[in-house]
């Protein structure tokens, strides 16, 4: 885990290649799996695979959905918000799991946050769940973009540790 958690890293820039459906099967059972306060299971996630949707979501947010624009598919994290008071957290938790089985899979991704965003003219909630028609009771933590990396960054290393954030017994 700790290795995986190093190399891990945000891709945003990413190769025209699908992603096979043996690895997308890995990615919608990840997520399916993640822990639910409660286990209430609020969550539903949403595959973009349409070139031009996910360009259109690209234009969710002012800045900051740079990986959209080369991404082969997307996936919408959402929740209903009359299940669970805490759908925020259980969608972080999901989203984190994508992230790391993405990673595992050899697969590049970035969280794209659209909850408390803004785009140019509306909220970044209001225009994803206008383009995907999302009911009026759920709620959009983000937007993942997923791909083959086509570009590389160093992994972390134990010298990017700041152990001064670690506290013990007391702050």
């Amino acid at each position: 885990m700790l290795d995986l958690l190093k190399q891990r890293r945000s891709t945003r820039k990413y190769k025209d290649k699908p992603i096979e459906k043996k690895k997308l099967e890995k990615l919608l059972k990840a997520i399916l799996l993640a822990p639910s306060s409660m286990n209430k299971k609020p969550l539903e996630f949403i595959v973009i695979e349409d070139k031009e949707t996910i360009k259109k979501l690209s234009s969710c947010k002012k800045i900051g959905t740079l990986g959209l624009d080369t991404a082969p598919m997307a996936i919408a994290i959402i929740a209903n918000t009359d299940v669970s008071d805490v759908w925020i957290e259980d969608a972080s938790v999901a989203a984190t799991i994508l992230s790391l089985q993405a990673e595992a899979l050899g697969l590049g991704s970035c969280w794209i946050q659209v909850r408390n965003r803004e785009s140019e003219n509306e909220k970044s909630e209001t225009k994803v769940k206008n383009l995907l028609n999302i009911p009026d009771e759920f709620g959009v933590l983000a937007l993942f973009s997923i791909g083959y990396k086509d570009e590389s960054k160093n992994s972390y290393n134990d010298s990017n540790l700041d152990c001064s954030k670690i506290h013990f017994n007391k702050f």
